[in-house]
Formats: structure tokens, C-alpha cells, sequence
């Protein structure tokens, strides 16, 4: 099958109304791999910021619970694209986003911050590592996917296009960006994760293959060595070699759910997405943003297949 199936359908949409199919589009079909990894980078950021790295290593969930904690985040995540913002699976996911969030004490700044890496971050990725880069409507419908879920999760002042997210992302790191011991342990906990998704033998050049595809501001923070010019060099032309084959391959026709990957290990029988993450301390309860009632069951059981 052509290798633009999946650019020319999304560029016959709209993506000012169509932005969760072309989002769908990008994330099971064309690019599963990238977006996985580039939104695993684009989480990992944060920790960079004290206020966010520090609350997450208060919690415990990322450094005690690691496995469970990135499963739950993923499939939480993807609930909306899969099933749509105003399906019973895409309410449970938000709510249950939400209720995590309204446990504990996070600005709006920081929320919003957080919103712009999941828009910006896989932009930079696929630029430099995709076999292609995303087109404008794709980039404008990546845009609107994230503006719809920071209006689903109470986010104030979301910004209306890329360059603002672009600007909101790299104002923040630059005033922000700082050395923290729990943003660090929380680092170190996800990167030693990282690494146990290939095999024992590979794991400490996998390590140093993370570390190279970070940037300076991104290894100070964390107070991490640089692996040197000769691991960057390797790490990045590894990455282009793999973009350069991707150009040769046909269009994938069949979706890759979250719960398909073999690094989501949490749940091999299927799960239930009002059970997934982390629960509200006793007398801290509620949603943030009012939902309609669901007309079918709220807290859908979701097989491995993604169904």
C-alpha cells in the first residue's frame, strides 16, 4: 500500500473539526513507534521542572510503582483519541485524569506547561527523527486534539496554535528548568524503566542512547553526564538510517493500540479504565470539570486489543 495512505486522508480532513480521527490516524497507523517514545520524552521533560518533578517523587507512584504508573498514564491517555471526548470510555479516562489531578496542589502554569510538550515535543521528534515530517493540517489537528483536552481537564489560557505552544514550552524550561533531587530520582526511576524494554545485554547502551537524544538544558537539570559528541553523533544518524528504511516500507494498515505494546505490562487480562492510576487522599474528592452523564457504562472494561 502507498506510503501516503495516511498523510492524503489526513490532509482530505479537516482539522478544525476532523482533529481526533487525524490524531487516531497518527498515533495507531503511521506513527506508533515515534509518538510513543517521543510523548515518553515529552513526560520525562517535566520532571525537569521542581515543582512537577518534586510532587511526583512526593507521590511515590514514579518511583515505587513505575511500571504501573507509565502503563496507566499511557492508556488513560489514549482512551480520548480511540474512543472519541464524549464517549463513555473517553469520560472515565478524563475523569479519572482529572480526579488525580484535583488530589493535590498543581498551578495552571504548570498544567499548561505540561500540555505543551505533548503538542510540541513529537513535532521536534518526527522533524528529526520521523520518516517525514507532519504535514499543517496534521499539525494543526495535533494542535486542536490538545487544546480539546486541556479544555477537558480545566486548563486556563491554553494557547490557540503551535507557535504558542512552542513559545509557552521554551519560556517555561528557560525559567524554570532546574536541578531538584526528587525530579531526579523520578528520572532515574523512568530511565532504569526505559531500559528494562529490551534485553539485559543492551540496556546500559540503550541508557546512554536516551541520554544522547537529550538535549543540554534537559541533561543539567537532572545533573546528568553528556555522553559526548561521539554517542550523539551514533544515537542520531541510528535514528535517521531507521526514518531513511521507513520511507521504503508500505503504509501500515492495521492499528497498534497502547495495550498491544509489549512495554505495557501492567494488565495481560484487559483493564478497566476507572481503576487505572492513582486515587484521591480521603476528604479531597470531585472532578474539576463537569461532565455529562455517560449513557453507557462509565467505567468500560478495555481488552488488550484496544476494544
Amino acid at each position: 500500500m502507498a506510503k501516503s495512505l495516511w498523510r492524503d486522508r489526513n490532509d482530505a480532513l479537516d482539522p478544525e473539526t476532523d482533529y481526533v480521527e487525524i490524531y487516531q490516524n497518527l498515533a495507531l497507523y503511521e506513527f506508533t513507534w515515534d509518538l510513543t517514545q517521543s510523548l515518553s520524552f515529552a513526560l520525562f521533560r517535566t520532571y525537569a521542572v521542581p515543582s512537577i518533578g518534586r510532587l511526583l517523587d512526593q507521590t511515590g507512584a514514579f518511583t515505587g510503582q513505575v511500571q504501573k504508573r507509565y502503563d496507566d498514564t499511557a492508556l488513560l491517555l489514549e482512551a480520548p483519541f480511540v474512543h472519541g471526548f464524549d464517549s463513555a470510555a473517553g469520560k472515565t479516562a478524563l475523569r479519572r485524569i482529572n480526579q488525580m489531578h484535583k488530589a493535590y496542589d498543581i498551578s495552571n502554569d504548570d498544567m499548561r506547561y505540561v500540555l505543551s510538550t505533548f503538542v510540541v515535543v513529537p513535532k521536534r521528534w518526527l522533524d528529526d527523527y520521523g520518516w517525514r515530517p507532519l504535514t499543517d493540517t496534521e499539525l494543526r489537528a495535533s494542535v486542536n486534539y490538545y487544546r480539546a483536552l486541556g479544555r477537558h481537564m480545566g486548563i486556563k489560557d491554553v494557547p490557540e496554535t503551535y507557535d504558542g505552544f512552542m513559545h509557552l514550552m521554551d519560556d517555561y524550561e528557560r525559567a524554570h528548568f532546574d536541578f531538584d533531587a526528587g525530579g531526579r530520582r523520578v528520572a532515574d526511576a523512568t530511565l532504569r524503566l526505559m531500559t528494562t524494554f529490551y534485553p539485559r545485554p543492551v540496556r546500559r547502551p540503550v541508557e546512554v542512547f536516551s541520554r544522547a537524544l537529550m538535549d543540554e538544558p534537559l541533561l543539567d537539570a537532572f545533573a546528568y553526564v553528556d555522553p559526548g559528541p561521539l554517542a550523539r553523533r551514533l544515537s542520531r544518524a541510528a535514528m535517521r538510517a531507521r526514518a531513511r528504511l521507513l520511507r521504503l516500507t508500505p503504509s501500515n494498515r492495521v492499528p497498534t493500540f497502547t495495550a498491544d505494546l509489549p512495554r505495557i505490562k501492567s494488565y495481560p487480562g484487559g483493564y478497566a479504565l476507572g481503576e487505572l492510576g492513582t486515587f484521591p487522599v480521603p476528604g479531597v474528592a470531585g472532578c474539576p470539570v463537569r461532565h455529562a452523564e455517560a449513557t453507557t457504562p462509565a467505567d468500560p472494561t478495555v481488552s488488550r486489543s484496544g476494544g
